[in-house]
């Protein structure tokens, strides 16, 4: 068994702490992406589970024996970084082999977990090459190959796609996607891209400045975020925020966003949301797939409204209309057909069964 686990984690250079005793607990097999901007302490907690970086306090274990003072050729680790690290003047099979060579591997086992490796990653007919004569996606295969043949404990991945276009950086996360069916080792993975996250992860640990902010199933975090921080960062485009005010009458609420347009809130959330009603503070997460056109059949909390377009995006299947309410700039997703145009009015719908309440002092959504 392979879980992971860390307790307590602290990493502080000098005065700075670079993350802020977090705890996490992997599974065995599991697939766990750290995601956050940059400097959230994502890559600092990934080098700490590889042995690179000494933590500051806390404990890190592995299948169960804490890792503090292991060194990283000892932790039964593979980790597959940003740059390929490959040896230049090794061919293919060579820089795939080297490792296990390195630990006085049998060469016919050498030479079996290799082939085993190639024909997962579909570089076969690449083993008698030199990185020279490889592409990126190639060159990136074959790190994830030198990575596989060890057969390790824990895969640790560190923005692995980040050098490779953004065409081959889709295709590589199906390909790591499949890898991972096929060879079921708990990994973990540091990204700072939100849908390569979502795409990829069993769970996603959102970090920010140091903390974790919430881990979760991508749907579960894209549906029930905990943080303003975790709405906003998950989604593209990013969920809408508006201030906004509860109001309350004859035991309904109404979520106000300027003189001339309020919502009802839906019946199902008054509860939720009554002692909230009146305070300053609160603002309103909606995304923009939740701002459509209107449509002839209307579902419940669904509330349709009237607004001036400041700039339409075309994007194909879909159309990108941003406008104003009270000084906020709010983007609506609608359909290419709907009409819409630059600096005209039209008739838009939003979907309050999927509104978030945030008090923006705390970043809770409430």
């Amino acid at each position: 068994m392979a879980q992971v686990t860390l307790r307590k984690v602290v990493k502080r250079y000098d005065e700075v702490l670079a993350v802020r005793g977090i705890d996490l607990d992997i599974t065995d097999k599991e697939f766990i992406v750290l995601v956050g901007p940059s400097g959230c302490g994502k890559s600092t907690t990934l080098r700490m589970i590889a042995g690179l970086e000494e933590i500051s306090d806390g404990d890190i274990a592995i299948g169960g024996d804490v890792v503090n003072d292991v060194p990283p050729k000892d932790r039964d680790i593979a980790m597959v970084f940003q740059n390929y690290a490959l040896y230049p003047h090794m061919n293919v099979y060579e820089n795939m082999s080297f490792g296990l060579k390195l630990k006085r591997t049998p060469k016919d086992e050498i030479d079996r977990r290799v082939k085993q490796a190639a024909q997962i990653l579909d570089i076969t007919e690449l083993l008698d090459r030199k990185p020279k004569q490889l592409s990126g996606g190639q060159r990136q295969r074959v790190a994830m190959g030198r990575a596989i043949v060890r057969d390790p404990k824990v895969f640790l991945f560190d923005e692995p796609l980040s050098n490779l276009d953004a065409k081959l950086r889709v295709q590589m996360r199906t390909e790591i996607k499949k890898v991972h069916q096929k060879v079921r080792t708990t990994t973990v993975y540091v990204t700072h891209d939100q849908v390569e996250a979502m795409t990829l992860a069993d769970r996603v640990v959102v970090m920010n400045a140091g903390l974790i902010e919430q881990v979760g199933a991508p749907n579960d975090l894209y549906h029930s975020p905990a943080t303003k921080f975790v709405a906003g960062f998950i989604g593209s485009p990013a969920m809408n925020f508006l201030p906004c005010h509860l109001e309350q009458a004859a035991g309904a609420l109404r979520v106000r966003l300027s003189d001339t347009l309020s919502f009802p809130v839906p019946s199902e959330r008054t509860t939720r949301y009554s002692s909230h009603a009146g305070k300053s503070n609160l603002v309103l997460g909606l995304r923009p797939e939740h701002i459509t056109e209107t449509r002839p059949h209307v579902e419940p909390n669904q509330h349709d409204f009237d607004m001036a377009i400041d700039v339409v995006e075309p994007m194909g299947m879909e159309t990108l209309v941003y406008f104003t309410v009270a000084g906020a700039e709010v983007c609506g997703r609608v359909n290419p057909n709907a009409g819409a145009s630059d600096g005209k009015p039209m008739k838009l719908r939003a979907d309050l069964s999927n509104m978030h309440l945030i008090d923006d002092g705390t970043g809770k959504v409430l």
